[in-house]
């Protein structure tokens, strides 16, 4: 199993780069979380350290808006989420359900930070692509926003709808 998630890990752009001992060093920090169908791995709004990994299973990233869900997107295997939290030290900026029984590995501000202390350049190389990842999600995000604004159809109706 533990070669399976270090294999996971190194086909995902966050991880890309790193060695393996160094995936093998997080692992060793990390937790494994299950979480059934229709339960939060967290909320909006909530205090945040940690980011997943997800390993089995299927998640729908969701942003409440005047009391209702609103869905942003569905995550699957080998996607990731919460890594905001690892760089802004904000609150969970949405809230992520599973939409199947689902299994991630949970890596926290903690377990990077003693990555940090082992490994400074692996962890500088993770924290690139965090940036990387996030500039990519940005720039997607401000195509859809322009698209949206010159009323351009198919300006995210893939993307952004109401959840049922």
């Amino acid at each position: 199993m533990r070669e399976a998630r270090i294999e996971l890990l190194q086909a995902m752009p966050i991880f890309g780069g790193i060695r393996e001992e160094a995936l093998r060093f997080l692992l060793d920090l990390a937790r494994m979380v299950a979480v059934s169908r229709n339960d939060y791995f967290f909320r909006e709004n909530e205090h945040a350290e940690s980011m997943f990994v997800l390993e089995t299973g299927k998640v729908a990233v969701l942003k409440s808006w005047q009391g209702q869900d609103f869905l942003l997107r569905h995550l699957n295997r080998g996607d990731c989420f919460g890594e905001m939290a690892l760089m802004d030290l904000f609150p969970r900026s949405a809230s992520v359900l599973a939409v199947e029984d689902c299994t991630a590995i949970e890596l926290s501000t903690a377990s990077l930070y003693k990555l940090y202390e082992w490994d400074v350049g692996q962890f500088a190389l993770i924290e690139m692509n965090m940036g990387r990842e996030v500039c990519r999600r940005l720039r997607e995000c401000d195509e859809r926003l322009f698209r949206t604004q010159r009323g351009m159809p198919d300006a995210g109706a893939d993307w952004v709808f109401r959840a049922s």
